[in-house]
């Protein structure tokens, strides 16, 4: 009887915490990142998601809300589930997988000021959407 009670308030702790948590909403994009983003792929067309890349490609941030990633003249667009916010304040992305050198969907990434090493959450990768230069 303890054991199925323990049960049930952990589970209805957990229904309230589901409950309650969201996901921010996605905000429309900085005009200047909006800006960014169409310069550095003007002339540029998408292909089909992909969910990994290389993790030696070349990372550069417009927002809280998208990475380029560059790798070979290909630009790759990613898009963090729920963002990665303080990541356009200067923190900076730590990956937790290290046993492998490819940066993937559903790879989950500390946003740190490596400076104090506080922390101002995680985010978590979607699929990478590559834009090429027609041939």
């Amino acid at each position: 009887m303890k054991l199925r009670t323990t049960t049930l308030v952990a589970a209805g702790a957990a229904a309230m915490l589901a409950g309650t948590s969201s996901v921010p909403a996605k905000p429309n994009a900085h005009p200047e990142a909006a800006q960014k983003l169409a310069n550095a792929l003007a002339g540029r067309t998408p292909d089909a998601p992909t969910r990994c890349i290389s993790d030696r490609a070349r990372m550069q941030v417009l927002d809280d809300w998208t990475i380029l990633y560059r790798d070979r003249g290909t630009i790759y667009v990613q898009k963090p589930r729920g963002g990665c916010h303080g990541l356009s304040n200067g923190m900076s992305l730590i990956r937790n997988q290290f046993v492998t050198t490819r940066l993937c969907t559903g790879d989950i990434n500390r946003v740190v000021d490596v400076r104090t090493g506080f922390g101002t959450g995680a985010c978590v990768f979607d699929k990478f959407v590559p834009y090429r230069k027609p041939s």
